[in-house]
């Protein structure tokens, strides 16, 4: 059940309810791929840096260490010890970013395992399937999502594709949560938008996924090699034709600039794996722009990574104390800077709620960006 609390614009300010909590949107899920944080980071982290979702792999789990061996364990909430909601992506993006080989037919795709090699089958019922058994809060819908380089032939005949898939997974995901042993039988679903930037394609799918009345609807296909302006015109053209009345999540986006771009355009979710990948690089977020731990400046600098910030790193650690772990290839390095960032993320998300509730979102998203662009290293 999705509420809207606010508009300003098409910026919305809701709510989701799940059988694993509230869902308070605008949100950012913390991309834990294989059932965990690249970091170091646990669980309890996650509680302690004001995570409300976190986002797992279809296709990942079901490699290693098998979606089967998951639901015998009591399903991904209990596998991980978390009790909010978890989303999790289909494994239609991994199965044509990583798998070299593959063929794409009507019934699904066959491609070679990134990890042994082994040869895997998957299509709409496999995926929901694969889903059901990691009993994750939302599932998302199996698409082909295509290069935004591909023309619009190929991009039409693969839209039409994901519309049949589609069809599909709402009645596998039907039939699955009717069964006796299914953990979840309340797992949503949402669909996916495709159609690379063409915006025309973008628009009649828009319209054809939202008659089939979904939990919710995702922007697929985006961030993946057109520009930011490219994206930001898909959205402008593609959300108005999605229904408002539910939650609409903007897959794999984004910067911090990019998350509040999306707000302003009607999007309530996001995941990106920027913030987890450049904390263990050193590359940090702060309200004044990223800052690198790795440059010399920083070697004694007693200073917190950000002033002000309640995060466990700032709380305790200076900059110069996190670039010597970074420099001398220590784990807690890493981790420290991936808890800042999930941190900044978290707060951010919290702050364009608050924005939202006040009706002044426009002069925060202002403020915000002329701050991070202020100090560009």
């Amino acid at each position: 059940m999705y509420r809207i609390l606010k508009q300003e614009g098409r910026a919305k300010r809701g709510e989701l309810e799940t059988v694993h909590g509230t869902i308070q949107t605008p949100v950012f899920m913390n991309v834990g791929t294989v059932a965990a944080i690249k970091g170091a980071v646990a669980t309890s982290d996650l509680e302690e840096i004001k995570t409300q979702v976190q986002l797992s792999n279809t296709y990942h789990l079901h490699v290693r260490p098998g979606d089967k061996i998951v639901k015998q364990l009591g399903g991904l909430h209990k596998f991980m010890s978390w009790n909010k909601p978890i989303l999790t992506d289909s494994g239609g993006f991994q199965v044509f970013s990583l798998a070299g080989l593959r063929k794409i037919k009507e019934e699904g795709v066959y491609f070679n395992s990134h990890i042994d090699g082994r040869k895997i089958f998957m299509g709409p019922e496999e995926s929901m399937q694969i889903q059901s058994n990691l009993a994750s809060t939302i599932a998302m819908a199996f698409d082909e999502c295509p290069s935004s380089k591909a023309d619009r032939k190929y991009v039409q005949a693969s839209v039409d594709r994901t519309t049949r898939w589609l069809e599909r997974c709402k009645n596998e995901m039907n039939r699955l949560n009717g069964l006796e042993d299914t953990i979840n039988k309340k797992q949503m679903l949402f669909g996916i938008n495709q159609g690379a930037v063409f915006a025309d394609i973008r628009i009649e799918h828009a319209k054809r996924i939202s008659e089939f009345d979904l939990d919710g609807y995702a922007v697929g296909g985006l961030a993946v090699g057109e520009t930011h302006e490219e994206m930001y015109h898909i959205l402008e053209e593609t959300v108005p034709y999605l229904p408002v009345d539910k939650p609409t999540y903007l897959m794999g986006v984004g910067t911090p600039a990019n998350i509040l771009e999306g707000v302003e355009r009607g999007i309530d979710f996001f995941d990106c794996v920027y913030p987890s990948r450049n904390g263990r690089h050193g590359h940090l977020y702060t309200n004044q722009g990223k800052i690198n731990l790795f440059n010399a400046k920083y070697e004694l600098d007693d200073r917190p990574i950000e002033e002000g910030c309640g995060c466990p790193a700032c709380r305790r650690y200076s900059r110069a104390y996190i670039r010597h772990l970074l420099k001398a290839k220590e784990m807690l390095g890493m981790r420290l800077c991936v808890l800042h960032n999930l941190y900044f993320y978290n707060t951010m998300m919290e702050e364009i709620r608050d924005a939202l509730d006040a009706g002044n979102f426009a002069s925060y998203k202002k403020q915000k960006l002329d701050g991070m662009q202020a100090n560009k290293e």
